[in-house]
């Protein structure tokens, strides 16, 4: 009998030996091979008991191949029988994203979805076992929040500004309207300006696209591009009032001179009426800088209007502020049956100093002198 042959015949009789359950037999096929197949060493070890042996030869398998599933599964399934949760929920999680990434054959779904159940099982654990150690705490909204995050339960959402980065500052998508003595002089104003957009609206009930396709600079990718449903009233606009909106607003101006709003020449300060068709969903984006914050005053705010930054969901309330952080990815959407508009405009964020400003104000006219000044797309 030649080598090719005699190899053959011990695999095949290892393999009857492992469908009749005998695994002495088939350890002892496979040890008189010169090169027995890992799986098949692995799957008589597991079945003799030999939980070691089992891992060693799965080892040689990802040794070559780390990504390989069934081995991935198996050392998922060796670990638990070794009553090891946290090694085996780690080797199914390995095993259920290459499924992910690449797919599976039809006789490995039941082990996937034992994998996925597995998984499961142990993340409620260990949320039952991290809730039983704070349970007697206060609330305390950053340690909810870094646990969820911990669990899994939510996405880690940072400043991703399109533009310019400044460093070491706090990630808040949202901040709150008490934070700021300058809010509730302008949300008393609430019913002044929203005097002023009727008797606007009742002349012009749209407003232009609030993103528009310049003719010097490529087409924002963004499917509200030159799209009535985004509009914009624009009061300030390239750090100059416009000529034709803000002498017939004057509670808007009023109002708008509360805010800390930055001062940069061919830049700011920015501030307009934001209408927001119903059905339309402003997609998740973000803004150009993460040296200022994004201010709404709602004035005509519709139920199912909604602004969602990072991982965080607020609705639009008439005369309350909402204060975030645009450089977060954020969307929106009006769900209702009628127009929303806010009054947004942009204030300095707090955590800069005086000093770090005026460097900022410098920097950032030098950028707009040396090219055609970035706009925000919404994309």
């Amino acid at each position: 009998m030649s080598d090719q042959a005699r190899e053959t015949a011990l695999r095949d009789a290892a393999i009857g030996a492992l469908r009749r359950g005998d695994a002495a037999a088939a350890l002892a096929a496979l040890g008189e091979m010169t090169d027995p197949p890992a799986m098949l060493m692995a799957q008589a070890h597991s079945r003799a008991g030999n939980l070691d042996g089992e891992a060693a030869a799965l080892r040689r398998i990802l040794d070559g191949d780390m990504r390989n599933l069934p081995a991935l599964l198996a050392m998922g399934r060796n670990a638990l029988r070794r009553d090891d949760e946290r090694g085996s929920i780690s080797w199914f999680r390995a095993a259920l994203a290459q499924a992910a990434a690449t797919g599976a054959p039809p006789q490995l779904q039941p082990l996937l979805q034992q994998a996925q159940a597995s998984v499961a099982r142990s993340s409620q654990r260990f949320e039952d076992h991290l809730t039983a150690a704070i349970a007697d705490l206060p609330p305390l909204p950053r340690i909810a929040h870094a646990t969820d995050l911990l669990l899994g339960k939510r996405d880690l959402f940072l400043q991703q500004p399109s533009m310019f980065y400044f460093p070491g500052l706090p990630q808040r998508a949202f901040y709150e309207r008490d934070e700021f003595d300058w809010v509730a002089p302008m949300e008393a104003m609430t019913d002044a300006i929203v005097a002023e957009l009727h008797a606007v609206r009742a002349q012009e009930a749209d407003f232009a696209p609030y993103v528009q396709t310049a003719t010097n600079r490529p087409a924002p990718n963004n499917p509200l591009r030159d799209d009535p449903s985004w509009g914009a009233l624009y009061f300030w606009q390239g750090g100059a009032p416009v000529a034709e909106n803000a002498p017939r607003c004057p509670a808007v101006m009023e109002a708008l001179a509360l805010a800390p709003m930055p001062v940069i020449a061919g830049r700011s300060p920015m501030a307009l009426w934001s209408l927001l068709k119903p059905g339309t969903h402003i997609q998740p984006h973000h803004g150009l800088l993460n040296t200022r914050l994004i201010c709404h005053l709602p004035l005509l705010t519709p139920p199912d209007c909604t602004l969602r930054v990072g991982a965080e969901t607020r609705d639009w309330r008439r005369g309350e502020m909402l204060i975030f952080d645009d450089s977060v990815e954020h969307e929106a959407w009006n769900r209702s049956a009628e127009t929303r508009v806010v009054l947004l405009f942009e204030v300095w964020r707090p955590e800069i100093g005086a000093e770090e400003r005026e460097a900022l104000i410098r920097l950032f006219q030098a950028i707009d002198a040396f090219g055609p000044a970035q706009v925000d797309t919404g994309g």
